[in-house]
């Protein structure tokens, strides 16, 4: 019974550890969906979610950990200098669900 347990809690850590490590694969949807909209100067970056940068956030990953952040031009969005944050529009924002998945405009299910 006991190692019946041991099997359940890994597949649970495991299957955390992976919704956990989501940031790089979003990142490359949410650039791919902007460059297929004609835009060419622009970065799409993954910074911890307290970081104050220049950009508009357009989602979140690590569970809530990471943002990831839209800047017009090259430069990388979490090296630039800090600018007040501006409300985003919730519909923009792509957000990671409880469950692990992934819904735009926040509209996950309980």
């Amino acid at each position: 019974m006991l190692k019946f347990f041991s099997l359940i809690a890994a597949g649970v850590l495991v299957s955390t550890a992976a919704h956990a490590d989501n940031c790089e694969p979003l990142r490359a949807q949410i650039e791919a969906n902007i460059a297929s909209k004609g835009v060419t100067d622009f970065s799409v970056t993954v910074v911890d979610a307290e970081a104050v940068v220049v950009g508009d956030t357009v989602g979140s990953c690590g569970q809530g950990t990471k943002k990831i952040v839209y800047a017009r031009g090259t430069a990388s969005a979490g090296a630039a200098a800090p600018r007040p944050q501006q409300p985003t529009r919730d519909e923009d924002i792509w957000v990671e669900c409880k469950d692990g998945s992934m819904v735009k405009g926040g509209g996950c299910k309980p």
